[in-house]
């Protein structure tokens, strides 16, 4: 039921930086209950609206900013259909199906609500001056005292000559040449920089970045100079006495050596065994988000774009790859070939320059004047066909959709043995772990999900983040949140049967989850990212998940194609160059109307709103406020949003007036059709009952999004409590009917965390007790639907870990019939997770997994085996794994995060991971960079399942006492405030649980 709207502005007083890369937060936002300065005030003169609708002519003065609103944002009054098609898709923008018949199409309300109040607002913006070094310490800059800024000591004793963080802008780099020499035996390498750059602005220095790296000799324009370091901040600098003035071209030359590097970013070393058991090693890079200056001297800010010419030396033994196609390979001397590469055909930021020294094999395909390449070990070659094929489809798509090709001659997709990430978007070099590429023909659709997932996400960075880059990491959502909505989008179109719907549907879930919290952050924060570790901080499910939701309901609020038409205008205005988000809403504003003022309440202010449903007969009433789950005594901000509401109900109903007024047969409404908008929904005691009973009388009254909706809703109102747990159970009631896969899985994964916390406080009378239906009805045979095997795995990873008898039975003979077959009987792809797992609580199936986790081929399997021998509950086990993880080597490190998130999970395995974490951080943030994803991960997954004043205490006592160490992380934060939520909660809910079951 979308209509072309007509075009109009938004109210003028509204005031206005990888996950998806393998499941991928410095600011103590936790203390201080209002925003941030980067998270605009709002302060209303009432929180409490009336929602108005189209059709009314005689609006008093703020009635008519509802309408303009209004007629932007298009709002759809919908109605019931048993008819439903659980698989459409939010993408196609199709009216929602009708039961009843209406005289005309006319008769449908289309419209907009808008939930916004329109009284004059503030406009607040805060710009705090920054911090000046000064000799008398750090302070605001005085007019009438003008302070002389202090530098710190350079490496050698002498001044340095720059004083902050972010690099000075008088110098631009144009294009750099790069000769590396790495040598994969005593994994050292050396390497020249030349730089051409021109000067911006008069300076008496040229300040870039060096990290590790010993600097042999400098000379710029030929002349031997002397280069300073300053260590902490990893950058050097070379100094002239006489000015170098604007306009000028001039040329550094830097010669240096270094080691490869021993962790997972810069110019680093990894190696793998090949199948007659020989050990290979191989050269790989991983420069996002600040590491390309461990591997040569640059302008390590992605704002600082340049051209690159890349030369390597090998031995004739390896290949090398990098972004452009290989021009040249010469002989340099004897038993070493130097491989020369295409200068970039486009200015690039440093973070995406990669290179790889290896002896991999590849399949290759043409695919719109571009040569596509997977590459491997090659003993994987044969994993390789479906990426390819995936990657040929997509990069088609995005030629299409976009209306601009990809602009290089080649695109290389390469799976690395030893990746911490889950991929990378090198421009023409996408680097992925083999788990996230290789697969077999034979593997099951889940299994080509995850692959498809992760491929699709990277070509989109192609264009969004290569081609047009943010211009600082505050903004990294307009990559991120970008690739990870292309990537539902495209995968949705392309790839049907992967059934992506769902799996986009529980990631907004996700992301609201974590932006629930007083410790979130903006989308957009214009303040704050300068540490290598806020820079870290900021690859997370907000930058990711909820940067794609926004997209999401921004574009089912605009009008048809508008939304895609504002894309092209954004690339095509700004390819080639750096944006802050700002540029989007302008670029959409070119082809649509204004949506600048509505999408910055949702980009410049942390959290979401929980909109309240009153009705008193056929007047409706909508209020909203912020959904903030906190503990801490903490005032609600008074934030207020743009919030396109969409709804459906159970009648046909002529076009409501300026007021939301509903015929008095209405029996229930429910918002957020297909959950497309980002926001929950509290529909009163009434309300509820209402929908509860139209869902007990026929399920399909709402389509299966909306089911999920509705429980995802309902578990979040009893945790912020504001209805009871029992009012949740009688939701659930309906599901004994329920069969589609969105719901049922939501229902599952909120009542696993209520089962893990329980299983904590060792209450498993309650957790046998809980039950979820059709657990011991799922058949364990092939099956093809995605959609199906999804909900199949969930519910029997839950029987099984709930020890029920039929579940386990099942499981160990599937398990029994693989190992006898030698594993030729193959057990269905999703199934091998619960069958391994189940198995792995043996000693003998134990020690059978582990034989199969040293010799399969078939990384999808490889990766489940680990992750049932994580869940074991055996001390020795558990312990060995995680020392063993730790180390590297049977255990490769990178897995370390996923041994811990499973071991999480179970009773025993908390215990020993949160002490293991803590008596090795060290060690953890030697092999992790403090704030990137995986220490998030682990420091999540460790403590978000204790529920005691006692753990809160020691989990606050170890973070307090490692100071510059990680003390400050947003995760942190966000630990100590779920540890306190889940306090809360069990307070509020044990004792009634107790009696109810």
């Amino acid at each position: 039921s979308a209509t072309t709207l007509a075009r109009a502005s938004l109210p003028r007083n509204m005031i206005e930086n990888s996950m998806f890369e393998e499941e991928s937060d410095v600011v103590d936002l936790a203390k201080d209950s209002a925003l941030e300065p980067d998270e605009v005030v709002y302060e209303p003169r009432s929180s409490r609206l009336l929602v108005r609708g189209l059709g009314e002519n005689d609006l008093d003065d703020e009635e008519e900013d509802y309408e303009s609103s209004a007629r932007l944002l298009g709002m759809s009054f919908m109605n019931r259909s048993s008819t439903h098609n659980p698989s459409s898709s939010p993408y196609n923008r199709q009216a929602p199906p009708r039961s009843c018949s209406c005289p005309s199409a006319r008769m449908l309300v289309v419209g907009v609500f808008i939930l916004v109040l329109v009284a004059s607002m503030a406009m607040v913006l805060y710009f705090l001056p920054g911090c000046t070094f000064t000799k008398a310490g750090c302070g605001k800059a005085n007019s009438s005292t003008p302070m002389e800024p202090s530098y710190p000591n350079s490496t050698n004793g002498e001044l340095f000559p720059w004083n902050e963080l972010r690099l000075p802008a008088s110098v631009r780099p144009v294009n750099y040449d790069l000769s590396l020499t790495p040598n994969l035996t005593s994994m050292t390498f050396t390497g020249r920089t030349v730089i051409n750059m021109t000067i911006l602005h008069d300076t008496k220095h040229i300040v870039l970045h060096s990290s590790e790296l010993i600097i042999t000799k400098a000379t710029f324009q030929s002349v031997e100079v002397k280069v300073l370091e300053y260590k902490p901040w990893q950058q050097i600098a070379v100094s002239f006495p006489e000015d170098l003035k604007v306009g000028q071209v001039c040329v550094l030359t830097l010669d240096y050596a270094a080691s490869l590097s021993h962790t997972y970013d810069g110019f680093y070393n990894s190696s793998y065994n090949d199948k007659t058991g020989a050990k290979r090693v191989l050269a790989a890079t991983q420069f996002e988000p600040q590491a390309a200056r461990k591997a040569f001297p640059c302008f390590d800010e992605p704002a600082f774009k340049a051209t690159f010419l890349v030369r390597i030396t090998r031995e004739p033994g390896y290949i090398t790859l990098s972004n452009m196609p290989q021009v040249l390979c010469v002989c340099v001397c004897v038993g070493l070939l130097e491989d020369e590469f295409e200068q970039t055909a486009v200015n690039m930021s440093t973070y995406l320059v990669a290179f790889i020294v290896a002896n991999f094999t590849s399949i290759t395909r043409n695919v719109s004047n571009t040569l596509v390449s997977v590459y491997s070990v090659p003993e994987k070659k044969e994993h390789t066909h479906y990426a390819l094929d995936t990657a040929s489809k997509l990069l088609h798509f995005y030629n299409t959709f976009f209306k601009i090709n990809y602009p290089l001659r080649k695109l290389d997709l390469v799976a690395i043995p030893d990746f911490l990430a889950g991929a990378m978007e090198n421009w023409g070099l996408i680097t992925f772990r083999e788990t996230s590429l290789l697969v077999g023909n034979q593997s099951s659709p889940l299994d080509k999900q995850l692959i498809a997932n992760v491929v699709a996400h990277e070509l989109a960075h192609q264009w969004f983040g290569n081609l047009v880059t943010m211009r600082w990491w505050n903004d990294l959502w307009l990559n991120e949140g970008f690739a990870t909505y292309c990537q539902y989008m495209s995968l949705m179109t392309e790839f049907p049967q992967l059934d992506l719907g769902n799996v986009f549907l529980g990631v907004r879930f996700k992301a609201m989850a974590k932006d629930s919290l007083n410790s979130s952050h903006p989308v957009s924060v214009s303040s704050q990212v300068t540490t290598p570790e806020q820079v870290s901080e900021m690859f997370d499910s907000v930058t990711y998940e909820k940067g794609a939701s926004l997209l999401l309901m921004l574009n089912t609020t605009l009008p048809d194609g508008q939304f895609r038409e504002g894309l092209m205008k954004y690339l095509d205005n700004y390819r080639g160059s750096n944006t802050v988000t700002e540029d989007l809403w302008n670029s959409l504003t070119q082809v649509a109307v204004s949506v600048s003022d509505m999408m910055r309440t949702w980009t410049l202010q942390k959290g979401f709103p929980l909109v309240t449903v009153s009705r008193k007969g056929g007047h409706v009433t909508l209020t909203q406020e912020h959904f903030l789950l906190s503990a801490d005594n903490t005032t609600h901000t008074s934030s207020l949003w743009h919030i396109p509401v969409t709804y459906v109900n159970d009648s046909c109903s002529s076009a409501p007036s300026s007021t939301l007024n509903v015929s008095d047969s209405v029996k229930w409404l429910k918002l957020n059709y297909m959950n497309t908008g980002f926001y929950i929904v509290h529909y009163g005691d009434e309300g509820w009952t209402t929908l509860i009973d139209a869902l007990k009388t026929d399920i399909n009254t709402l389509t299966a999004h909306d089911r999920a909706s509705l429980i995802h809703n309902i578990f979040s109102l009893s945790r912020l409590g504001r209805v009871s747990f029992r009012q949740v159970l009688n939701l659930l009631d309906y599901a004994t009917n329920e069969t589609e896969t969105a719901p049922l899985t939501e229902a599952l994964s909120q009542l696993s965390s209520v089962y893990r916390l329980l299983d904590k406080r060792q209450e498993q009378t309650l957790v046998a007790r809980m039950k979820v239906n059709l657990m011991d009805s799922q058949d364990w045979g092939e099956e093809e639907s995605v959609s199906r095997q999804e909900l199949r795995s969930a519910l029997l990873e839950m029987a099984c870990s709930l020890g029920r008898q039929n579940c386990t039975d099942q499981a160990t003979a599937l398990y029994d019939q693989w190992t006898n077959s030698n594993q030729t009987k193959q057990i269905p792809g999703d199934l091998q997770r619960v069958v391994f797992s189940v198995a792995a609580q043996s000693d003998l199936g134990w020690l059978s997994l582990m034989e199969a986790y040293s010799s399969t081929t078939y990384d999808s399997e490889k990766r489940k085996i680990l992750q049932a021998l994580a869940s074991t509950q055996d001390p020795q086990s558990i312990v060995w794994i995680l020392s063993t993880g730790l180390e590297g080597g049977i255990i490769q490190t990178q897995e370390l995060p996923l041994v811990i998130s499973t071991m999480s999970d179970g009773f025993a395995g908390h215990l020993f991971v949160w002490d293991f974490v803590k008596e090795n951080w060290d060690k953890i943030i030697e092999k992790f960079p403090v704030g990137s994803y995986p220490i998030q991960s682990i420091i999540k997954s460790t403590t978000s399942q204790f529920s005691t004043q006692t753990h809160l205490e020691e989990v606050q006592g170890f973070f307090s006492s490692l100071k510059e160490r990680g003390s400050q992380m947003r995760s942190v934060q966000e630990a100590l405030e779920t540890i306190r939520l889940n306090q809360l909660w069990m307070d509020r809910n044990l004792p009634t649980l107790r009696i109810w079951l």
